[in-house]
């Protein structure tokens, strides 16, 4: 009777070799993954967003001539100096409040807007290219044909209103904190809109139909519908529209720019207005506002991020 074969003989191959499992060595592109797909990317995100941050935030710390010739370091002088500013509080609430206010009622009308674009109706067409209007135009042209319809002695809206008997004489609207704001805001809120709507619209767009004719053979009405499922369907969407949104009106400075200049004095300056009135007469506290300014948008950013719990699914 033959004896089993022991474990060596039986991990050998013909010829009396042991056979041994065949490693294949990886090239030296596999060893590195995803790496090099992705390098092009980190690149240009560290030339262009990381390095300039880093710029900036080392020239807030140097005192710097007009000229731009560096004459040293500055420390928090430069900080100090801009906390010290009379207008610098001020500066800030309107900014906060122009960023609430603008977000806010662009996400509301771009609501109802989408709500609107996404049922049929006679020359829908036709309204969804005539929104993309304002959009397409520039932002500064946009805000400086406001600023001439707004003009006191030849804009049109004081020569139809006088015409109408609605008021006594031409009212300078850019010219006071009180008028110019609610205007500003209006441009802002108009020219944020076709972004908004378009987003929210493609959000809507993505519910499968089959989901509200489940609600409607369950009895579920028309407002309790829209709340416990259009809502929710829209919010991925939704949140993209607001956080763009607040990111954008945060910075918006050709509005502001063209129809007030930040005037009078710094009654409708917001912080990046404000940044560059600074670099007239000092740039390392330009740089300084712009530190300010670049924390204000990422707290207000995580903030809402965190309110909404943008990564918790319902």
């Amino acid at each position: 009777m033959k004896a089993p074969p022991s474990p060596a003989s039986r991990s050998r191959g013909r010829g009396g070799q042991s056979a041994r499992p065949v490693r294949r060595s990886r090239g030296g592109l596999a060893r590195l993954g995803p790496l090099p797909w992705i390098a092009p990317v980190v690149l240009l995100i560290l030339a262009v967003v990381v390095w300039p941050i880093v710029e900036l935030i080392r020239t807030s710390f140097q005192n710097i001539s007009i000229s731009g010739v560096v004459r040293g370091s500055a420390g928090t002088e430069k900080y100090e100096k801009l906390f010290d500013e009379s207008g610098f509080g001020h500066v800030i609430g309107y900014t906060v409040l122009w960023t609430v206010v603008v977000v806010s009622v662009t996400m509301l009308v771009s609501l109802g807007l989408a709500q609107l674009f996404n049922q049929r109706f006679p020359g829908r067409s036709v309204t969804r290219w005539a929104l993309i209007a304002p959009w397409a135009a520039s932002v500064l042209m946009t805000a400086i044909g406001f600023k001439w319809m707004l003009n006191q002695t030849a804009g049109v809206l004081n020569t139809v209103m006088l015409d109408l008997g609605i008021i006594d004489k031409s009212t300078d609207w850019l010219g006071s904190q009180s008028t110019a704001w609610p205007w500003m805001m209006f441009v802002a809120v108009f020219v944020s809109l076709p972004f908004t709507t378009y987003t929210l619209l493609a959000g809507l767009q993505t519910i499968p139909g089959d989901v509200y004719e489940a609600a409607r053979i369950d009895g579920a009405g028309p407002w309790q519908t829209y709340r416990s499922i259009t809502l929710p369907l829209l919010r991925p969407a939704f949140l993209v529209g607001v956080v763009i949104n607040l990111i954008n009106v945060f910075n918006s400075f050709p509005i502001i720019w063209a129809m007030t200049q930040g005037g009078p004095g710094s009654d409708t300056s917001t912080t990046t207005v404000f940044m560059y009135k600074l670099k007239e007469t000092d740039i390392a506290e330009s740089a300084a506002m712009s530190v300010v300014n670049f924390a204000m948008v990422v707290v207000l950013v995580l903030l809402f991020l965190k309110v909404s719990r943008w990564n918790e699914e319902d």
